[in-house]
């Protein structure tokens, strides 16, 4: 192997780490953005849950007939 041959090569790796790095740092930057979304969506979840179950302890406190007249 010449010098040439031997300096080309570490250029050719120097370069492909670089683009290595670049895609890692892209795709952490994808997946934290992506874990934010995903804990704004379970607080949402959670919440809307809550509401559920306010509202089916509403509708069961209410009385969902009259009681029959008492002649009946």
């Amino acid at each position: 192997m010449t010098a040439e041959t031997t300096e080309a090569r570490i250029d050719a790796l120097e370069e492909k780490i670089a683009y290595q790095d670049q895609m890692i740092d892209d795709l952490n930057t994808a997946v934290t953005d992506q874990w934010k979304e995903i804990d704004t969506l379970r607080r949402l979840v959670s919440s809307l849950l809550d509401e559920v179950k306010e509202m089916e302890l509403a509708a069961r406190a209410t009385p969902g007939r009259e009681p029959p007249p008492p002649h009946y």
